[in-house]
């Protein structure tokens, strides 16, 4: 096999393999995406109650399923099928949840769109009142002395 095949059969290989960094997860990636039930509101990992009753175990349930072996993504779907919805720091995207995901977007361009659109009504109509003055009623004796004025002026 010629040098050249074989440095391109080594990184087609190298490429194709997941990195063993990819391939690994972390206790605290894991942590990170359960929320406490503790009532704290805040994340498994970030839960700073010394003697939290729930934390602590789901600490523990996490280290028990990391060491086992199994994804991310498994480890998650335990958690869900076990506690529900409730556990999971952040909504799926399906279902319902897709709202909590999509409705903020949704919101923020209805609100640009409308303060966009407020913004050129205001100033069409301060270009409108600068463009055309408010016709001023002109007596006939005002006109023909205005007339003459004019007519008395050299040019």
């Amino acid at each position: 096999m010629s040098r050249g095949r074989a440095l391109g059969t080594l990184l087609l290989l190298l490429a194709l393999c997941p990195s063993a960094r990819a391939a690994s997860v972390t206790t605290k990636e894991i942590e990170e995406a359960l929320t406490c039930q503790c009532g704290c509101g805040l994340t498994v990992h970030s839960c700073n109650h010394l003697q939290c009753g729930s934390g602590i175990p789901l600490r523990q349930e996490v280290l028990t399923l990391v060491t086992q072996g199994l994804s991310r993504d498994e480890i998650l779907i335990r958690f869900r099928e076990k506690y529900g919805e409730k556990i999971l720091s952040s909504p799926t995207t399906e279902g319902f949840n897709l709202t909590a995901w999509i409705l903020p977007f949704v919101v923020v361009a209805a609100g640009a769109g409308l303060l966009v659109r407020t913004v050129r009504r205001w100033t069409a109509a301060e270009r409108g009142e600068a463009a055309s003055p408010a016709p001023v009623a002109v007596s006939e004796s005002d006109r023909r002395r205005l007339d003459a004025e004019l007519a008395k002026e050299p040019s």
